[in-house]
């Protein structure tokens, strides 16, 4: 027997985040993950975080430096909770006590409209 597929009704709205991130040594998408999940959960708690919906749709490394390594991502979260989860991700500074920077480049309704930001 075959599912049937929600109706756009009855799914969660998202919204999609592109985040800019500056590092000091170089992450993977694990790496992402982790950042935005303890970031959410140190600011919001467990309770709130719960409710974003939080999924890393898409990692792209753009340029090293010596100074630094530049990175670009698609974040999705649920309508609603964009502006906890970006002021949770402007808040995290740190990861394996290297320093790191994420800023929110764009936001909008589809993944398609997201990635005329990078």
């Amino acid at each position: 027997m075959k599912l049937k597929v929600l109706p756009p009704t009855l799914r969660k709205n998202n919204r999609y985040l592109t985040l800019e991130i500056k590092s000091e040594s170089p992450i993977v998408k694990d790496d992402l993950v982790t950042i935005v999940w303890d970031a959410c959960v140190r600011f919001q708690g467990e309770c709130n975080t719960s409710n974003f919906n939080l999924w890393v749709m898409k990692f792209y490394e753009m340029e090293k430096s010596e100074d630094y390594y530049s990175y670009k991502a698609i974040v999705r979260c649920q309508r609603g909770y964009v502006d906890d989860v970006r002021s949770a991700l402007a808040l995290a500074n740190k990861h394996n006590n290297f320093r790191i920077a994420i800023t929110t480049i764009g936001l909008s309704g589809t993944i398609k409209a997201s990635q005329k930001y990078i």
